[in-house]
């Protein structure tokens, strides 16, 4: 069964502050458009700007919240050393999340681990833990997780559930497939490669977009499940469209902002991220509007 998830926003206020009354707003949201969500996030869920607490908070919320209707998965953010993700899993896991995904090794300072270095990492982790986990392969840290790796680690670890790959390498994609696609699911970081995971045996995307219009990324997957291929192009035209829109004018802060100017629950971005400009928010608003979304996610 194909599936879309999206990488949630944190709502903060201006001022700063977690604004746990927004999250749970937004997260009911999501569940009533039929996405998947991760919660945590390094990228639109401003997961490095979170402490020790916060990060505690927000995957509790989200449990409270979607458990038992969507499916809630944990994210967090790349790690420096394998002790740091075994750590949030073992977190989340004891809040209640149904799987948390393991993020590639960043070491920082531009240095990349070799392949030994890799398998080793991934391996003390998956071996400290037993909660379903979600393996990330992903451009953000500078390397592929080589296919034999993944192969090897998906063989090991019955609790190994599924494989995220954010890169835009169509034959990578594809020879992940080939290798794990019969016992993990695969989804892809974005919508780009969307049609092409689904075309290729995967079983979907992972969304930024759908934090703004949720029912319409949950229905391209519904839409091949069903094999309504008229809603499945002219759906994925819309969120190709409106991610483009969106990622050219600031990414997860206009985002935020066209949530807020519909009068749903968005907040503001965290520092070192600042609010858009006023004109920013006019010409994305504009834009949006175009595409016609509110028949289908229900704003005016």
């Amino acid at each position: 069964m194909s599936s879309t998830f999206v990488i949630s926003i944190t709502p903060f206020t201006e001022d700063g502050t977690l604004d746990e009354d927004a999250f749970r707003l937004h997260l009911r949201r999501m569940a009533a458009g039929g996405v998947g969500v991760y919660v945590g996030g390094g990228g639109s869920g401003e997961g490095y700007t979170l402490d020790e607490t916060e990060t505690e908070r927000v995957v509790q919320i989200a449990v409270e919240e979607l458990r038992g209707k969507v499916p809630v998965r944990a994210m967090g953010v790349e790690p420096r050393l394998a002790g740091d993700m075994i750590r949030y899993i073992h977190l989340a896991d004891s809040l209640g999340v149904e799987a948390c995904q393991v993020y590639s090794l960043d070491q920082g300072h531009g240095h990349r681990p070799n392949e030994q270095e890799v398998e080793a990492y991934f391996t003390d982790i998956l071996s400290a833990v037993s909660s379903p986990c979600v393996i990330s392969t992903h451009q953000s840290v500078g390397y592929q997780v080589r296919v034999p790796l993944l192969q090897r680690l998906v063989e090991r670890f019955d609790h190994v559930i599924g494989i995220n790959s954010s890169h835009q390498d169509h034959g990578y994609l594809a020879r992940i497939i080939d290798a794990v696609g019969d016992r993990v699911t695969v989804h892809v970081g974005g919508p780009a490669q969307g049609l092409l995971n689904l075309s290729l045996g995967g079983q979907g995307f992972l969304t930024s977009e759908a934090n703004l219009a949720p029912a319409l990324c949950a229905s391209v997957t519904s839409a091949y499940d069903a094999g309504d291929m008229a809603t499945v192009f002219s759906s994925f035209g819309k969120v190709v469209r409106l991610s483009d829109v969106l990622y050219r004018n600031g990414g997860i802060r206009v985002t935020k902002a066209v949530l807020n100017s519909l009068g749903l629950p968005g907040g503001y971005p965290r520092k070192p991220q600042l609010p858009v400009s006023d004109q920013v928010l006019a010409s994305v608003r504009s834009a949006v509007d175009q595409l016609d979304l509110g028949g289908v996610e229900g704003w005016s």
